[in-house]
């Protein structure tokens, strides 16, 4: 079987007597395309992302409702961005709050409001 391989290899290698250039174009003509798509498909969506998520974090302020990357829903009491640190009220029977990092927050929902706490108590 591998003797019937043997001439087809020697047509194809016999064909490029001219140069490499050829091969080259040929590889150029393959990778580049792909390169483009990858660029597209991955790599600009993520810098979007990631664009937008510091924005978020950039615009985050004191009675903002977030959820955390845990699944916690909270208030923001305070935000320390030097420390990379945010305190949430998570409960206000009990006044309980949890203190978390920055990239802790997974979404941002709005800001509360006053009627908002009323209508949970």
């Amino acid at each position: 079987m591998m003797i019937l391989f043997i001439p087809l290899l020697a047509e194809a290698g016999g064909g490029n007597a001219g140069g490499s250039s050829g091969g080259l174009i040929m590889m150029l003509t393959l990778w580049i395309p792909l390169i483009i798509v990858f660029y597209f498909l991955l790599i600009r969506p993520e810098r979007k992302e990631r664009a937008r998520r510091q924005a978020m974090l950039n615009a985050l302020k004191k009675n903002d409702r977030v959820l955390t990357i845990g699944g916690i829903y909270g208030v923001v009491t305070n935000v320390h961005r030097e420390a990379n640190e945010v305190t949430l009220r998570v409960d206000d029977a009990n006044n309980t709050r949890i203190r978390c990092t920055l990239s802790a927050i997974a979404q941002v929902l709005g800001e509360e409001t006053p009627s908002d706490t009323q209508k949970e108590s």
